[in-house]
């Protein structure tokens, strides 16, 4: 029986989990929840009532990091994506933290949630927080993951990672908000976010993921009209 992954495609959350599994080639479903509005089953899963949650058999745990570590353990025998000896994996988790709680409030909770969430409510995007942003906030962090990346493939070098895709899944939501890279200021992980793209695995998702997008934005439009 295959694995389930709980949540909603856009997420970049969930992104990373069903990433994660696409890589290691291990087969899944995923079942839509929303995270705002949860069933009550759901709660049983995760009592925050957060997306993603993986049931696998018997096994149940919330929390993406959490839900791929797991992965990583229980099936040793595919593609290791959290590096070969210790150091490489404190790296990779330290790189995946950054991801999830530094990048995460402005590429999808500020860029993301203002252009097309708050919209298909009725609610007035706030482009002045995005501005701030893009402009002021977002900066930095592109300026410390330019740095980590240097003249490498990805950030172990030449082998792919779950720190690799932790970061493409933020600014993977950041593109669905109309925003991209500047390659000129960030050269390398321009670069990077390019080869990350044309993964089979993430190549595979998107296509959906921009027509849910784009059906989100028809929605925004009618809902503030």
């Amino acid at each position: 029986m295959s694995l389930t992954v709980f949540g909603v495609p856009l997420s970049p959350f969930v992104r990373k989990v069903r990433l994660c599994l696409l890589e290691k080639g291990i087969d899944y479903q995923l079942e839509t929840v929303m995270p705002f509005t949860p069933p009550q089953w759901y709660l049983e899963l995760n009592p925050l009532g957060r997306i993603p949650a993986l049931r696998d058999g018997d096994c149940t745990l919330a929390d993406s990091s959490v839900i791929c570590q797991y992965l990583e353990e229980a099936y040793p025998d595919t593609a290791r994506l959290y590096g070969k000896d210790a150091q490489e994996r404190g790296r990779v988790r330290w790189l995946e933290k950054y991801a999830d709680y530094e990048l995460a409030p402005l590429t999808t909770f500020t860029v993301f949630r203002n252009r097309i969430l708050k919209p298909t409510s009725g609610q007035p995007c706030n482009e002045e927080a995005v501005q701030a942003a893009l402009q002021e906030k977002l900066p930095p962090h592109f300026d410390y993951l330019e740095q980590q990346l240097g003249a490498q493939r990805f950030f172990l070098g030449d082998q792919l990672s779950l720190a690799d895709i932790a970061v493409t899944c933020q600014l993977i939501n950041m593109a669905h908000g109309g925003e991209q890279l500047d390659a000129q200021r960030w050269p390398a992980l321009s670069a990077h976010h390019a080869r990350m793209l044309a993964l089979p695995s993430i190549a595979g998702l998107l296509p959906d993921e921009q027509r849910m997008n784009a059906k989100l934005k028809e929605m925004g439009k009618t809902a503030t009209a």
